[in-house]
């Protein structure tokens, strides 16, 4: 799957998932921007993308602000002219009972999760219109489908992502942009690096192929939705979670 001449912007790409979709989208010959809060971690995938022989643009972004994720994309746009790709990969979790939950916590995953997306497609959409298409994927989770004991702040967020990529993907369409959503499960990553031993277990007896998911099972799924192959889908929310949820 090529993406020769194409123009991608993947936020939350400092590590993890967003790390490597934004090396994948390289790979296979997009030019990446790659946003982040932490800009030193996001100048190291910019320059790594470089690397591969692809132009690309680091920028320090808080996606829950409107304006800096504006300012973020005109930026692309002088640089690249155009923008055909976006990747709402920015997230964060405050994990926590409900009746003990705080309200900075509860806001903190709200603003970034789900505002944030909200942003980015907001910013991004205009020009897509423009250039009349565009792929766009946002980052759910299984969590947005099930539901969590200690993750309620998480599931809202994940939860509203996913009914929030089927309304976009219903105004956009006439406009030939196709906006689709993948939803992990457990997948190795610095945030799943810290849950208990026991928690581990927990989640390996949930999943039918007896394996925890790679950021590259992910990547890939992005890779397929931001390519030609998938001109036909729109609205979706695609689980890479090995059968966990069915």
């Amino acid at each position: 799957m090529s993406l020769e001449g194409k123009v991608a912007l993947v936020t939350g790409a400092a590590q993890g998932i967003g790390k490597e979709i934004a090396m994948t989208l390289a790979r296979a010959g997009a030019d990446v921007a790659v946003a982040d809060l932490n800009e030193a971690k996001v100048r190291e995938t910019s320059t790594e993308i470089e690397g591969l022989g692809r132009k690309s643009l680091a920028l320090a972004v808080n996606v829950a602000v409107y304006s800096a994720v504006e300012e973020a994309v005109n930026k692309i746009l002088d640089k690249f002219q155009k923008l055909d790709i976006l990747v709402n990969n920015a997230g964060i979790t405050r994990d926590g009972l409900l009746v003990r939950m705080s309200d900075d916590d509860w806001d903190a995953v709200l603003d970034v999760n789900l505002k944030g997306t909200f942003n980015c497609l907001k910013a991004v959409s205009r020009q897509m219109m423009k250039q009349k298409s565009g792929k766009i994927v946002n980052m759910a989770s299984i969590i947005g489908i099930m539901g969590n004991a200690g993750q309620i702040n998480y599931a809202a967020s994940k939860g509203g992502v996913i009914a929030l990529t089927k309304s976009a993907a219903k105004e956009l369409a006439a406009r030939n942009i196709n906006v689709n959503a993948v939803a992990p499960g457990f997948i190795k990553t610095p945030m799943t690096d810290v849950l208990s031993e026991e928690n581990r277990k927990k989640m390996m007896e949930l999943i039918p192929l007896k394996r925890f998911g790679e950021v590259q099972d992910v990547a890939r799924v992005v890779l397929f939705l931001v390519s030609d192959a998938s001109s036909y889908l729109t609205g979706q929310v695609i689980q890479v979670d090995g059968g966990m949820v069915m």
